[in-house]
């Protein structure tokens, strides 16, 4: 493997209904473009009485996306969103100076039939200027996001600019997440099509890369833009993500994202007092882990 790309294995947490595979942050790579932070949810089966139930918590300094290929997903916050995200859907919840929110399985799943949930969390720093915005929630359904195809090739371009085209959903910085799959082994030529600091998230099959082999639970980084081509093989599904970093240095710590490192230790201090505004109706509370 070149010296310019980084190869990153999901590494995997049990939260008891199901596993998520973690890609981003890690020890060699914080960032990639403005990404900062990528879980895979599953594939895992959901059975009754075994749902997904995220309580109560905050973010600031960042923006999550919520991206599923499998299953239902039901948003609420505090600034009064509610909103079912289905597969192909795109949940967009910036934080701006602090916005909490609850994650769950909507009612009308949670009967007696198995479903499978699979799909991707996102959260993308902003730039230091919108750190400080006021929150809101984005939805843009799956009818009204860019698909084309070309060959064997089917794109989806979820947020910001590539390929020559460009989705409703821009965020706050220059970025790209393109959803592509493969009917039949493919090459696709990179050259020109993207700006910025490129990842390959795999989340089925494999690519071929300078003659490795990538498959389904790893990231491969590009730290360079001067990509020439990749060959996925049949029914290949790749999630690329990237863009340009953001000019100033932002840190994390939990679900805080700033420039400041004060910054997030007031917030910290703010979630540990109760003074975030709370999801109407929802009295639940994830505390801060006390390591923090």
């Amino acid at each position: 493997m070149a010296n310019n790309k980084l190869l990153v294995n999901e590494r995997q947490r049990d939260l008891g209904n199901f596993i998520i595979g973690r890609l981003l942050p890690f020890r060699k790579k914080r960032q990639v473009g403005p990404f900062t932070f990528i879980d895979h949810m599953g594939p895992t089966t959901l059975k009754k009485g075994n749902y997904i139930d995220v309580n109560l918590h905050p973010h600031t300094g960042l923006s999550t996306l919520t991206y599923l290929f499998e299953g239902q997903m039901e948003h609420r916050d505090s600034i009064g969103s509610v909103q079912v995200i289905s597969p192909g859907d795109v949940g967009f919840m910036t934080a701006g100076k602090g916005v909490t929110h609850t994650e769950r399985t909507p009612d009308h799943l949670r009967n007696n039939e198995e479903f499978v949930m699979h799909g991707y969390q996102i959260w993308i720093a902003l730039p230091k200027d919108k750190e400080e915005m006021q929150p809101q929630f984005d939805f843009y359904p799956s009818s009204a996001i860019p698909t084309w195809k070309i060959d064997a090739l089917r794109f989806k371009l979820v947020a910001g600019n590539a390929f020559g085209k460009s989705a409703p959903l821009q965020g706050y910085s220059p970025l790209f997440m393109v959803d592509i799959y493969a009917e039949e082994t493919s090459t696709l030529n990179l050259r020109g099509q993207l700006e910025g600091e490129v990842a390959f998230v795999i989340v089925k099959g494999a690519i071929i890369v300078e003659n490795e082999s990538i498959k389904a639970g790893q990231m491969l980084i590009s730290t360079t833009d001067e990509q020439c081509q990749i060959v996925l093989s049949k029914d290949c599904q790749l999630l690329l993500f990237g863009g340009a970093p953001l000019p100033n240095e932002t840190h994390l710590l939990w679900n805080f994202v700033s420039h400041s490192k004060d910054r997030l230790q007031q917030a910290k201090e703010d979630w540990k007092n109760h003074k975030f505004p709370k999801v109407a109706g929802d009295d639940t509370y994830i505390p801060i882990p006390p390591n923090l």
